[in-house]
């Protein structure tokens, strides 16, 4: 691979993660899950290192991430600094440092299984990339926390 295609991959990987974000924060799980590879792994932590949920292919982490919000929430997700390796034409890895807000109105029945008004977290995604048929995808990503801010 030579130094284009490496800056290409990385390129595409950075749009890649920046598209997570915006289907996030626009609340479109269909599409955010398609960003992952058929049987695509999401694992966020809570900042104690334990597992908060564990998702495993498309149906499940669309199905999953959209129950965890409102119709009515407003979600904003921020990506900064990251650190790309590509290990093959096919095969990467990343981790970028993240921040996320959800606000949820207050007339709004909140879920039993998240019952915040709000959160603020900061962390960083761990992913793992693959290409294949001409594009990258989400092998598998975890999200690890350093901070949960909540508000209820």
């Amino acid at each position: 691979m030579n130094d284009v295609e490496r800056l290409t991959a990385i390129e595409e990987l950075r749009r890649l993660m920046a598209r997570y974000v915006r289907y996030a924060d626009h609340k479109r799980w269909q599409d955010l899950a398609s960003l992952f590879t058929p049987d695509g792994t999401f694992t966020p932590h809570k900042p104690d290192g334990s597992v908060w949920l564990r998702m495993k292919g498309r149906a499940d982490i669309a199905v999953t991430i959209g129950g965890s919000n409102g119709p009515d929430d407003v979600l904003i997700h921020h990506l900064f600094s990251n650190e790309i390796d590509i290990q093959s034409a096919t095969s990467a890895r990343g981790t970028w440092s993240m921040e996320d807000i959800i606000t949820r109105p207050d007339d709004v029945e909140v879920n039993p299984d998240f019952p915040f008004k709000g959160m603020h977290g900061y962390g960083h995604y761990h992913a793992r990339f693959v290409k294949a048929d001409g594009a990258w995808h989400i092998a598998e990503l975890e999200q690890t926390r350093l901070r949960l801010d909540f508000s209820y």
